[in-house]
């Protein structure tokens, strides 16, 4: 038999372990009450007991039919639409104003920018940061997560959503910096995007609705996610896939994670058409981008382009210009080949070694009649250098006095 002192002890210890774990749960897991009445004594101390008895109490959502959201993040957050809580702490915090104009809370909600789960009233899992929820609040504890030094950059991904079409979006400056890398590198060369582009490369239009489970991240260390493998994958294709065809580009941390946020942005979106009146609904070529396709499509060197040739390779004395240029100009061809590998170039096409034989066998299998109009062509190409460069090596004539 137990003493009753020895009783009493157990007692105490089960009430302190019982006591512990309660103060554990709330401190971790704040009920929305709390942070009510906190906002209430915040609003007291700096305004008055006047405007803090308007402060409104109990769930507070917003219904986005439209959208089919309901966000209830304001239960908590409440001075959203406040004025003079511009520097409080979170979650009293005024939201910048002249986002708010533009997208209202009444007509976008909270976490069709923000993310997070918009139904919660609970941390951590109204902010998203739980198992099986896959939209977890884009702020500075995943961007801390992912490396990423601005804390808003993750939610340009939401904000493409509307904008994909737009050559530059003002506040966007990561998907900004993207959509120009899209278009220096010449992307479309090998993937379709949007409907427009090669085939070479997986069409990447909808790559942002793949599920993470279509990724192998068998040869990714650290943090395995869809974000870390993109990121992974732009700065060393080959690392992450071997059979991946994609050059090194060299790009850098932040240009990596500007392409993976702006290829995960590229989801299905069912937006309403009165959310996007005034915005470009579909990828429209510039005049200069239509020229030059034209231009490299039906001048001499259309061969070239044809084939894919100029996915690495310039051939500029043909007007063909690569965005990539993984490989030497083939303008020189002719005797680059003989000095490279001590072979004629019509010897090294028809029976070529190196990287040139695995991609002649699988990427651009050639026939002989046309690795045959390709010798042809390169020593035509090679003469119009030669000839460009015996006329911008004669002086210019002098001018002749009265």
């Amino acid at each position: 038999m137990l003493s009753k002192d020895a009783i009493k002890l157990y007692v105490l210890g089960l009430s302190l372990l019982g006591l512990t774990a309660w103060v554990f749960f709330r401190e971790n897991r704040m009920d929305w009450t709390d942070y009510q009445a906190e906002f209430k004594e915040f609003v007291t101390e700096k305004f008055g007991a006047e405007r803090a008895a308007q402060v409104p109490t109990g769930i507070q959502q917003i219904w986005v039919k439209d959208l089919d959201r309901v966000d209830r993040c304001i239960t908590c957050h409440q001075a959203v639409e406040w004025k003079g809580l511009e520097t409080a702490p979170e979650p009293y915090r005024t939201h910048p104003k002249e986002i708010l104009e533009k997208h209202p809370l009444t007509a976008y909600g909270c976490t069709s920018c923000h993310g997070g789960q918009g139904f919660s009233t609970i941390l951590p899992d109204a902010h998203g940061n739980v198992e099986h929820w896959e939209e977890p609040v884009l702020g500075a504890e995943v961007s801390e997560a992912y490396l990423i030094k601005n804390s808003k950059a993750l939610m340009e991904m939401n904000c493409n959503s509307c904008h994909r079409y737009d050559r530059e979006t003002k506040g966007m400056d990561y998907i900004n910096t993207a959509k120009k890398l899209v278009e220096q590198k010449d992307c479309r060369a090998c993937h379709t995007i949007n409907g427009r582009g090669g085939i070479i490369g997986p069409d990447l239009t909808f790559e942002g609705e793949k599920p993470t489970e279509q990724f192998d991240y068998g040869r990714l260390t650290g943090r395995h996610s869809v974000f870390a493998w993109q990121v992974a994958h732009f700065q060393n294709p080959k690392m992450v896939s071997p059979d991946s065809v994609m050059p090194n580009f060299g790009f850098s941390s932040q240009d990596a994670q500007a392409l993976a946020l702006l290829v995960m942005s590229w989801r299905k979106e069912p937006i309403p058409a009165n959310y996007i009146s005034g915005v470009q609904l579909r990828d429209v070529p510039t005049q200069e981008e239509i020229e030059k396709e034209k231009r490299m499509l039906e001048g001499e060197g259309a061969f070239f382009v044809q084939n894919k040739c100029f996915i690495c390779h310039s051939v500029t004395s043909l007007g063909v210009d690569s965005a990539a240029k993984i490989g030497p100009d083939l303008s020189d061809a002719v005797t680059d080949v003989q000095s490279r590998f001590g072979r004629t170039l019509d010897d090294f096409l028809m029976e070529p070694t190196g990287t040139m034989s695995v991609v002649l066998a699988t990427q651009i299998p050639l026939t002989t009649e046309q690795r045959q109009q390709a010798i042809a062509l390169l020593k035509v190409a090679y003469q119009r250098k030669l000839e460009q460069q015996i006329k911008n090596a004669s002086p210019s004539p002098m001018p002749t006095g009265k």
